[in-house]
C-alpha cells in the first residue's frame, strides 16, 4: 500500500530528496508546500498521510506538531548533512524520525517505517537515518551524550499534582511547603501551573515580571528547551528547591498549552527527583469550545498535569463549604485521567466544625464520599503570615509547628521517612 506524502522542506536539495521519495515503493509525494500555512492546509484536507519537514521550516513548532497529529498526520524531520544543531531542534520537538537529505530511495522507505504508531512513537524508539547506513535501524543516542547534555537523575523522579477545588483551599501553600520538605531528601522542582491565580512568586518574594513556566513554555514550542535551559529558568531558592514561577496575569493562559506542559515535565523529571506542581482548580473541557479540537484549552495546564502526575494531593477546607466542594471535586476527578488521589483537608480547627474536628470530618467524608486515609493540616495563621510577610517558607520561618510538622508528615509518602527536624533544647 502507497502512502501519500505531503513535503514543506528548504534548502537546495528540496528537489533531489523529492525525487527519491518517488522512487520509494511505499511513498508518493502528494503535495510540496511553500511554507507551513500549506503544508497544514493540505494537512487539514487530507492530502497526506506523512509529512516531511525541514529543521528550518518558519513558524514551525510543538503545537503546529500537534496539529499534525490531530489531522492523523505522522511527521518525519529532515536536515542537511552534518546540520547536528538542526537535527537537535527536530528532536527537541518531538519528532522520533530524522532523514539525512542525501539518503538513497530505499533508505528513506526504511527510515519512514519507523513513524507506524506502535514502533517509534510506542516504543520510545528514535531514529536517525544517515550515510552509509543501509539498514534504518540504526537508533540515535540520547540527546545527553550527543550534545553533552547534563545526565538524568539515576533514581526514578516523581511528579506530585497538588490540586483542589474552587475557593482558595491552599492549594499553593501546600505545594511550597511540600517542595521546600522534599528538598531536603533530593532535589525538587516547584512549578506554579495555575493559570487562574499563580501565587508562588509573591509566597517567596521572587520578581514575576518574566514568568518562568512561560518561558519554559515558549522554548518548549520553539524546540529550545533541554536540561540547562530549564535550570536556567528555575533559579534556586534554598537548597536542593528550584522553583518555576507562574503567569501574572491571568489573560496569559493561552502561553500555557498542553504540548508544551507535557515536554516542560518530561524535561523536569529528568532535572529533579522530585517535581510538585500547583495546579488551577479548573478542570472543566470547555464545552463551548469542543466542535474545535484544535482551539486553545484554559484548563489544559492543569489537565495535561493531572494525565502526566504520578502522585495526586486533593487540598480542601475544613468548613461546611469546603468540605462540600472537596466531595464534589473528588467525585468530578473521576471522569478525568488522574492518579488515585490523596485527601488533605487544610485549616482544621474547632470553631468550623465542632470538637474533634478531625473525627468530625472523618466521619463526614466517609459517609457521603467514602474517603479515608485522610491528612489534616492544622489552623495556624500565625505562622502562615509570618512566613508570607518573610517571604520564605514553613521550615525556614516555623521549623516547630504544627502546621509545618503535619506538611513534613506527608513526605513519608514518597521518600519513605520523614526527614528529621531540629529539637529545641528543654532548658532546665
Amino acid at each position: 500500500m502507497t502512502r501519500s506524502v505531503i513535503a514543506a522542506l528548504n534548502g537546495p536539495w528540496e528537489s533531489e530528496l523529492v525525487s527519491a521519495v518517488e522512487a520509494t515503493a511505499g511513498y508518493t509525494v502528494a503535495r510540496r508546500c511553500a511554507d507551513l500555512s500549506d503544508l497544514m492546509a493540505a494537512a487539514a484536507a487530507g492530502f497526506g498521510q506523512v509529512a516531511l519537514v525541514s529543521a528550518d521550516l518558519r513558524a514551525l513548532d510543538r503545537p503546529a506538531l500537534h496539529e499534525l497529529s490531530a489531522h492523523g498526520v505522522e511527521v518525519a524531520g529532515v536536515v542537511a548533512p552534518g546540520d547536528d544543531l538542526g537535527e537537535r531542534r527536530l528532536r527537541q520537538l518531538g519528532l522520533t524520525v530524522v532523514l539525512r537529505a542525501d539518503l538513497a530511495s530505499h533508505e528513506i522507505d526504511d527510515a519512514l517505517g519507523f513513524l507506524d504508531v506502535q514502533g517509534a512513537r510506542t516504543a520510545g524508539v528514535e531514529v536517525f537515518a544517515g550515510a552509509g547506513v543501509s539498514e534504518a535501524s540504526a537508533l540515535a543516542v540520547g540527546f545527553a551524550e550527543d550534545f553533552g547534555e547534563p545526565a538524568a537523575p539515576t533514581v526514578a523522579s516523581k511528579v506530585i499534582a497538588v490540586w483542589g477545588p474552587t475557593g482558595a483551599p491552599g492549594r499553593s501553600t501546600v505545594a511550597l511547603n511540600l517542595a521546600a520538605e522534599l528538598a531536603r531528601s533530593g532535589s525538587t522542582l516547584l512549578v506554579d501551573c495555575d493559570t487562574y491565580g499563580s501565587s508562588v512568586a509573591q509566597s517567596l518574594g521572587l520578581l514575576d515580571e518574566a514568568p518562568g513556566v512561560s518561558a519554559a513554555a515558549r522554548a518548549a514550542d520553539q524546540g529550545t528547551l533541554d536540561l540547562a535551559a530549564l535550570a536556567r529558568l528555575a533559579p534556586q531558592v534554598c537548597p536542593g528547591l528550584r522553583v518555576l514561577t507562574g503567569i501574572p496575569r491571568a489573560q496569559r493562559w493561552t502561553e500555557l498549552r498542553a504540548p508544551s506542559v507535557a515536554h516542560l515535565l518530561t524535561i523536569a523529571r529528568q532535572l529533579s527527583q522530585f517535581v510538585v506542581i500547583d495546579c488551577g482548580f479548573a478542570i472543566e473541557d470547555d464545552e463551548e469550545l469542543s466542535y474545535d479540537t484544535l482551539a486553545p484549552r484554559r484548563n489544559a495546564a492543569t489537565l495535561t498535569t493531572l494525565e502526566s502526575a504520578d502522585e495526586l494531593l486533593v487540598v480542601g477546607t475544613a468548613d461546611p463549604v469546603g468540605l462540600q466542594r472537596l466531595v464534589r471535586a473528588v467525585q468530578d476527578l473521576a471522569a478525568v485521567p488522574s492518579p488515585t488521589p490523596r485527601v488533605v483537608v487544610n485549616r482544621v480547627r474547632p470553631s468550623a466544625v465542632g470538637a474533634k474536628p478531625e473525627r468530625r470530618i472523618a466521619d463526614a467524608l466517609g459517609r457521603f464520599a467514602g474517603m479515608e486515609d485522610i491528612t489534616y493540616l492544622p489552623w495556624d495563621q500565625e505562622s502562615l503570615d509570618g512566613a508570607m510577610l518573610a517571604g520564605t517558607t514553613l521550615a525556614e520561618h516555623a521549623p516547630h509547628c504544627e502546621l509545618r510538622q503535619a506538611i513534613a508528615s506527608l513526605t513519608t509518602l514518597y521518600v519513605g521517612r520523614a526527614p528529621e527536624h531540629g529539637r529545641r533544647r528543654r532548658r532546665r
